[in-house]
């Protein structure tokens, strides 16, 4: 589960330190951002995310919480959980994934884990940006809704969540323009990418009592989590 995420577009180097995400370089906010899922049925609350449209790439803010829909109101949470979408292969999620893929540039993000009756969380940054993927519908009056991929869990993040792990893209140009692509339908490198969860950032773990103050439990030494690239090569 990506129960929270941010992203610090802050940094006097304005993109973000990362060479291959230059081609976002207009889409990205260059201040502080934090996110968090529509619970309690807020469609205020939104996420921004990359999409491609008329083959152009454009930043959109979505209700970060898939199921939605229109009504005279406005747009309206649905009752189902879907802030995170982890089964592509539903029949639910294949058109999506199929013609409606984005992603998610941050540079922190939130996960807990329950340990007896306690709920731990956990804040993991990463000193440069990295790319979740996410799918998402557009509605009437250019509003959207968008679920962040999540994929089987992944033996370093299983000390702070155990149930799955966050569906990081490579930060390659090549790959991300394939993958916003809308006239790809299937391809063997994001089939690749989704079968085989990677660390792509390097993340700092810290447990925290909020995500919001992020006040460091004392208890808790911070933790590197190294990327899988950096430890492969």
């Amino acid at each position: 589960m990506c129960g929270y995420i941010e992203i610090n577009g802050q940094s006097a180097d304005p993109i973000m330190w990362q060479p291959e995400l230059s081609l976002f370089d207009d889409l990205i906010p260059k201040t502080f951002k934090r996110y968090y899922p529509a619970f309690g049925q807020d469609s205020e609350r939104t996420i921004d995310i990359i999409i491609e449209e008329q083959g152009q790439l454009k930043s959109v803010a979505a209700t970060w919480w898939y199921d939605c829909v229109d009504s005279p109101q406005g747009l309206q949470v649905g009752p189902r959980t879907t802030f995170n979408a982890r089964n592509l292969a539903s029949p639910y999620w294949q058109p999506a994934l199929n013609q409606r893929r984005a992603v998610v540039i941050a540079t922190g993000l939130g996960e807990s884990k329950r340990v007896g009756k306690t709920k731990h969380q956990y804040y993991m940054q990463s000193a440069q940006p990295f790319v979740l993927g996410a799918l998402y519908q557009k509605f009437a009056d250019n509003k959207y809704s968008c679920a962040v991929i999540t994929r089987d869990a992944h033996p370093k993040m299983q000390p702070y969540h155990d149930h799955a792990f966050p569906g990081f893209l490579p930060a390659n140009a090549d790959f991300l323009r394939l993958w916003l692509a809308k006239d790809v339908q299937h391809h063997a490198q994001i089939t690749d990418v989704l079968a085989h969860p990677t660390l792509y950032p390097s993340l700092v773990v810290q447990r925290v009592k909020s995500y919001k103050d992020k006040q460091a439990m004392k208890s808790f030494q911070p933790v590197i989590l190294q990327s899988d690239i950096l430890a492969a090569g």
